[in-house]
């Protein structure tokens, strides 16, 4: 059984921010993670990303804030979504941005 795309979309914030949503359920637990998701949620502005959550493989669950790079613990989709949203206001209102 191959991983299944369960959401991709592109969200705009302004001209020049948006941010991009790809989850797949997969049909086993992703390597170095305890869930079954494989996921890259980013941020970007004036084409550079700016925030990332990913899981690739040999890494787990991680985000990246700027250029600094932390794990992440993963709860369910629906607090990644809400921590995800929680960093673009954060990051909007620390540099500046709309």
């Amino acid at each position: 059984m191959k991983a299944t795309l369960l959401q991709k979309r592109r969200i705009s914030y302004s001209q020049d921010a948006f941010a991009e949503i790809v989850i797949w359920t997969l049909p086993t637990t992703a390597t170095a993670s305890i869930h079954a998701y494989k996921y890259r949620l980013a941020y970007v502005v004036n084409g550079r990303c700016m925030l990332r959550y990913d899981n690739e493989a040999g890494k787990g669950d991680h985000r990246h804030y700027g250029l600094v790079e932390t794990p992440y613990l993963y709860r369910s989709l629906k607090h990644l979504m809400a921590d995800f949203k929680a960093d673009i206001e954060r990051w909007n209102n620390e540099n500046g941005n709309l």
